[in-house]
């Protein structure tokens, strides 16, 4: 037996209703449009898909509410709109994190280290940012503009052949230091996508989040994620 598109949508509309209301902790009925308006701030996939999820409660009222025999539903939505709310419904559900889809062994170096070892990383691995750590602890992350700009100080070849500086030089050198964030790994992308679009908004841009356990600098590093990342999945 074929199931309706109109029977699949109401099934995820009251699937992301049960969510909207787990989420919001509400334990008395509240109408669909203020369960968003709760919510909405508590959530970031809520905040995505609002208009989304707006639209879709107007089809499901005329849905619910105008059909004049169990057999018949006035409308019966196209199969994009039926994919796009069980979409929600999966994300609301079991939503995709930074450690499921960013999580990977992170090249990270000691502090100590010379620049021509970083230089050497950002040739083979094509990397903008490096970690760097010494005894363990979190210093600070380098980026490939900290490099250049630390270059165009100091000038010539002769003084960087003298004396090679090591990625602490470099570090002390960037412009700005808190261009990082570390975020747990349960955080999910759709936050992940709101950090690096709020830096740029607030005029301070963020070139990476470290991913931990719990969000923590003490932690193991899990994995790392910059704005080109998240470009790529869009």
């Amino acid at each position: 037996m074929t199931i309706r598109n109109s029977d699949r949508f109401i099934i995820a509309f009251n699937r992301i209703e049960k969510s909207l209301e787990k989420i919001s902790g509400l334990s008395n009925y509240m109408p669909f449009s203020r369960l968003i308006d709760k919510t909405k701030n508590m959530n970031a996939i809520i905040r995505k898909f609002e208009v989304d999820l707006r639209e879709c409660a107007d089809l499901r009222n005329a849905i619910v509410h105008r059909r004049t025999d169990i057999d018949y539903a006035i409308a019966e939505p196209h199969d994009n709109i039926v994919e796009l709310i069980e979409y929600i419904e999966r994300e609301l559900s079991k939503p995709v994190t930074v450690g499921d889809m960013f999580q990977r062994k992170v090249h990270t170096l000691r502090a100590s280290d010379s620049l021509e070892k970083g230089l050497k990383l950002i040739h083979e691995q094509r990397f903008n940012q490096i970690p760097i750590y010494e005894n363990r602890k979190f210093i600070g992350l380098i980026t490939a503009v900290g490099i250049t700009y630390w270059l165009a100080d100091k000038g010539t070849e002769e003084i960087i052949s003298r004396e090679m500086p090591t990625l602490l030089d470099i570090y002390y050198h960037e412009k700005q230091k808190n261009t990082y964030r570390f975020v747990e790994k349960d955080l999910s992308v759709y936050e992940a996508e709101e950090y690096f679009r709020k830096s740029v908004v607030g005029g301070k841009r963020l070139e990476a989040l470290l991913i931990t356990e719990n969000g923590r600098p003490e932690e193991k590093l899990l994995g790392i994620i910059t704005p080109l990342d998240l470009m790529k999945i869009d």
